[in-house]
Parts: C-alpha cells; sequence; structure tokens
C-alpha cells in the first residue's frame, strides 16, 4: 500500500513539476468551449471560434493568469551559488610518526570453504 501511495506521489510531482496540470485544464477548458460552440455555430465555425485565442472563456483565461503568475514566480526567485572557502595553494601531507602492519584476517574466503549441511535445512519452506 505504501509502495502504491509512493508511486502515485512521485507521479504526482513530476505532472506538476512539468506543467502537465495546465495542458490538462486546457484540454478541458477546449473541449467544454467546443460543445458550447458546436449547439450554436457550424462544426468548422466551432473548430475555428475554439482555437482561434481570440475567443477566451473563462477558464482559459484563468489558466493563462496562473501560467505568468507561475513563470514570474519562477523568474523572480535568486540563483544560489556555491561558495568554497578559499584552499591554501600548496597541500602538504604528514606521514605517521609510527607504523606497525597488522595481519587482516579473511573470515569470508574461510567460509567459502566450509561445505553446506547435507541434506539442506528444510525449515525455511515449512
Amino acid at each position: 500500500m505504501f509502495a502504491r501511495d509512493g508511486k502515485f506521489l512521485v507521479v504526482l510531482a513530476l505532472v506538476l513539476t512539468t506543467g502537465l496540470h495546465w495542458a490538462a485544464l486546457q484540454s478541458v477548458a477546449w473541449t467544454t468551449m467546443l460543445v458550447k460552440n458546436l449547439c450554436t455555430q457550424s462544426f468548422t465555425v466551432a473548430v475555428s471560434d475554439t482555437f482561434d485565442g481570440r475567443h477566451p472563456c473563462p477558464l482559459c483565461t484563468a489558466i493563462a493568469k496562473g501560467k505568468q503568475s507561475e513563470q514570474k514566480s519562477a523568474a523572480v526567485s535568486p540563483v544560489l551559488k556555491m561558495e568554497f572557502p578559499p584552499v591554501a595553494s600548496q597541500l602538504v601531507l604528514h606521514p605517521p610518526t609510527t607504523f606497525t602492519e597488522s595481519t587482516a584476517v579473511d573470515s569470508f574466503a574461510e567460509s567459502l570453504s566450509a561445505r553446506p549441511p547435507l541434506p539442506p535445512p528444510r525449515a525455511a519452506l515449512v
């Protein structure tokens, strides 16, 4: 259930960041306008009036205002620059004063040489 909700939230975030919600609203507005125009006009005139941009419906004007306000807020946001502290011109590494070699034990390699139990355990299958 959580995985499905997470996937839904990711898709919703992608839709909102790409502006697909404006396209969906504009499609609804055009469909509504076309149906309304078909009731009073011929097909070619209704299609022309719907998509010419000179006869916007209230939903079309609201969508245009929403797009403009979204673009203005994106343009106003300041660009953050990453500033790094000044670095010394020459980097000097100092070795440790004492050095002792330690022996490494490879327990993984030792476990590979052990034989599996026969017959294989069946407790996990029950």
